[in-house]
């Protein structure tokens, strides 16, 4: 079917399809078309999507959530990106990677002047007033969050009790301050910001699975990578760092035979939760004297915006380890650049005025 378009705003560009956001955002370059199956579209994928310079996003699933004002569509159109939702996934059976598609303002998709799919344009003035109006919801999201929590305590009671069967690790925690670095929203501009307490306090840094790539693009090299190693890159698994597959509690490590297949040598611990969780647990129970926490939720609204039952067993962590976990923000605030410049000075100072007393006391002799 060939269409006849109307409005002044086409787009064009190649379809990158991917049904896992956080996969497809690793090989999406400048102008490319997104077309995702991401239902409840999340803060941390759409930063990635932005970061990816994409012109438009063609999602097959409903980008607001219908249990919580989910923050990733308004962020997605207040960058300008055009955010399409289409009623079902037929475009992953009727597109290619590659294939140069148009996208028009009302919401068409279309390859060589045929119409694949309509879908509804969500702007961010729509976005906007439909955030504020699901606020009144929160209370109802609360609920389920706090259901979802109890469950947990109930379920994984070894998350709050310390009993997590842990191998022996090459690298060493005790007494040492631990970096957990988890690929969240502006992880990459609190790194930048730590980096004079980096430098100062050299803590243990431990990439959570596809944060490692982030750690070694900020010239920085993690002592361990923790995670299910579905979205860090063959590079990234390969910088040296000390590897910790993450399993079910009935041993299933969906990342192990990856690391096989890079003949990679690497630890399994079975655990509930998730590997942020198993991260943070790690560097606690081996005797780490203080957590930072780059990328990680810092409220419950970060909690729900992330609209996974995942969210509770991390809740959990928090309780678990609280005493000694503190956020990457709280430290960029409170760790102050060394003034080595100032203190240059004043030596020098120093010197010179004592080398002009030594000249001067040998000269009047």
């Amino acid at each position: 079917m060939t269409l006849t378009r109307s409005g002044p705003r086409v787009l064009r560009g190649p379809a990158r399809l991917g049904r896992r956001t956080k996969l497809l955002a690793k090989r999406l370059a400048g102008g490319d078309i997104a077309i995702i199956d991401h239902r409840g579209l999340d803060r941390v994928s759409a930063e990635d999507l932005i970061a990816a310079r994409v012109c438009a996003v063609i999602n097959c699933r409903q980008s607001l959530s219908d249990s919580y004002p989910n923050m990733g569509p308004l962020i997605l159109a207040e960058a300008g990106i055009l955010l399409i939702d289409v009623p079902d996934d037929a475009l992953f059976e009727r597109c290619r990677d590659g294939d140069l598609l148009e996208v028009t303002g009302e919401g068409d998709v279309l390859r060589e002047g045929e119409l694949l799919t309509a879908g509804r344009v969500l702007g961010a003035a729509e976005l906007r007033a439909q955030t504020h109006a699901r606020r009144d919801q929160i209370g109802d999201a609360l609920e389920r969050f706090a259901l979802n929590t109890i469950q947990h305590m109930r379920e994984e009671r070894e998350l709050l009790a310390g009993r997590l069967e842990l191998p022996l690790f090459a690298t060493d925690f005790r007494d040492r301050p631990a970096l957990v670095v988890v690929r969240g929203g502006g992880y990459l501009d609190d790194l930048r910001a730590l980096r004079p307490y980096i430098r100062d306090v050299r803590p243990v840094i431990v990439a959570v699975d596809g944060a490692v790539d982030g750690v070694l693009d900020a010239g920085l090299r993690p002592d361990m990578i923790v995670g299910d190693m579905d979205s860090a890159s063959d590079r990234a698994l390969k910088c040296g760092a000390e590897l910790v597959a993450h399993a079910y509690r009935d041993g299933r490590a969906p990342g192990r035979e990856r690391l096989v297949a890079l003949g990679l040598p690497h630890a399994v611990v079975p655990a509930p939760g998730t590997s942020e969780d198993i991260a943070m647990l790690i560097a606690a129970e081996r005797g780490a004297s203080l957590i930072v926490s780059v990328g990680s939720q810092l409220n419950l609204v970060e909690f729900l915006d992330r609209d996974r039952k995942g969210a509770s067993s991390t809740f959990l962590t928090r309780l678990r380890i609280g005493e000694i976990l503190v956020d990457a923000k709280g430290v960029s605030r409170l760790h102050r650049r060394r003034p080595v410049g100032a203190l240059g000075f004043v030596a020098l100072g120093i010197l010179i005025a004592v080398l002009a007393t030594l000249i001067w006391t040998t000269l009047k002799l």
